[in-house]
């Protein structure tokens, strides 16, 4: 149950660096949701975790967490390869989920977790932060609009630096690669972008090493007929930008490559503008408004299980095409 102010109250499994943004601070925002407990398998990291950053109570392990009954809901940020496994513990123990992308290792395990959450009645969301701000919708409406004109082309990218070879990003039994870290993004992207799940013509890897791709590059095809391309990189010459391109016989609508979320341009026939969001909040609120609104009053999200299910297929379909293995769960 959730609590008698209406709350919900996540747990966090592990302390990512990622979790303060992505949850912590628009918590701190939030009147629906409040961060109730942090675990991680080293108690003293998730102490000084919960003291800095102000969680009432600390599990020494994940399932202690996932059991706890004053926990309605899990945030999982853990390494991808551990997506699948916790995502499915939470289920099983009656929690809401909150899983970072990607939402599991692969397709086969991903279709396992949407079945089972299509049998519960709980909230399973994939977060993709950006698909809940208002230029996203606003960039749907552009296209379905028809002021682009027919799709031809849908490009997407997102490059970052990490010279930290070490990190889980490149460790492949922890479900590390490019195209898991940020090209899950890329792919969820053109999905949104270009109307549906597209097929892989071809894709190219360069390697970290072995099966770890520190970046790849895809080409797509959409059953509308349109083409599209990914290209994703944690090291490689591409300096660090996330942009898309949707190219129509009648327009071009692109995002801003330093500003993704905030700006984008658009010619068409009718005309030539900029539009901005800069005053809006961050995606990271407007996602966990998202997953409260559904968790307290039911309200659909963009990026379900089923949605997931889409998204592994074209990232295990890009792999193969590379000629590297899928990503096996933990």
């Amino acid at each position: 149950m959730l609590d008698s102010e209406g709350q919900v109250r996540i747990g966090i499994l592990g302390t990512a660096r990622i979790a303060p943004a992505a949850l912590i601070k628009p918590a701190t925002k939030s009147a629906e949701v409040v961060v109730a407990a942090v675990a991680a398998r080293d108690v003293t990291r998730a102490q000084e975790f919960a003291a800095k950053h102000g969680v009432a109570r600390v599990h020494d392990s994940y399932e202690s967490l996932i059991a706890d009954p004053d926990v309605d809901a899990i945030y999982n940020p853990l390494p991808n390869a551990l997506h699948g496994k916790w995502t499915r513990a939470a289920l099983e123990a009656g929690k809401h989920v909150l899983c970072e992308k990607p939402f599991t290792a692969n397709a086969v395990e991903a279709r396992e977790i949407a079945d089972l959450a299509a049998k519960s009645d709980r909230v399973v969301m994939e977060a993709f932060h950006y698909r809940y701000h208002p230029f996203a919708s606003r960039v749907e409406q552009i296209i379905a609009s028809g002021e682009l004109g027919t799709l031809q082309r849908v490009e997407a990218a997102d490059c970052f630096w990490l010279p930290k070879f070490s990190a889980n990003a490149y460790n492949y039994s922890l479900g590390g690669g490019s195209l898991m870290d940020l090209g899950s993004y890329v792919v969820d992207m053109l999905r949104t972008f270009g109307g549906s799940t597209p097929e892989v013509v071809s894709a190219q890897a360069k390697l970290r090493g072995p099966q770890v791709d520190r970046a790849m590059t895809a080409e797509l095809r959409f059953a509308d007929g349109h083409s599209g391309q990914l290209r994703c990189s944690l090291w490689s010459s591409d300096p660090p930008h996330v942009t898309a391109k949707v190219i129509g016989d009648r327009g071009e609508l692109r995002l801003h490559p330093m500003v993704p979320f905030q700006q984008f341009s658009v010619r068409s026939a009718d005309s030539h503008r900029v539009e901005r969001f800069f005053k809006a909040r961050t995606t990271y609120d407007y996602q966990l408004d998202a997953f409260a609104a559904s968790v307290l009053r039911g309200e659909p999200v963009k990026t379900t299980a089923a949605e997931a299910v889409e998204n592994m297929t074209v990232i295990d379909e890009i792999y193969r095409a590379a000629g590297l293995a899928v990503r096996k769960p933990a």
